[in-house]
């Protein structure tokens, strides 16, 4: 019988490892609730697709830092301060999800806008090419 309670706690113990390390640290909000935060001037809008996809039109106030790029981290470190909300975004979302974790184990509060920019521009919302 004792040996029956340690095989459910080590079980019990890899279980609740597995699903800690499944969870994400930030969060997914549709184009709705990405449009109602970055309302908020003192929230950081992120572009993290290419200089050309960012060019072809971006979300307005947003910085482009290509996320996969090498310097992704240090140059989202010096343009960023830890205290701010960053909104975040690609193409797809996908981009924007991993630059999303990456952001977040480095101590930022992130937002990931589900669908990235094509369900921003579904719902009729602006982009800019300045």
């Amino acid at each position: 019988m004792n040996e029956l309670k340690k095989i459910i706690t080590c079980l019990l113990a890899v279980l609740g490892m597995t699903s800690a390390c499944g969870q994400k640290n930030y969060e997914d909000v549709d184009v709705s609730g990405f449009a109602e935060l970055i309302a908020d001037s003192s929230v950081i809008v992120l572009d993290v697709r290419t200089a050309d996809e960012y060019g072809d039109g971006h979300i307005e106030r947003a910085i482009n830092i290509d996320v996969k790029k090498d310097d992704f981290l240090q140059k989202a470190k010096a343009a960023i301060p830890t205290d701010k909300t960053i909104a975040v975004y690609c193409r797809s979302g996908r981009r924007s999800a991993n630059a999303c974790g990456k952001l977040s184990s480095e101590g930022y509060k992130c937002v990931n806008l589900k669908g990235g920019v094509l369900a921003w521009m579904d719902e009729k919302k602006p982009v800019i090419t300045k």
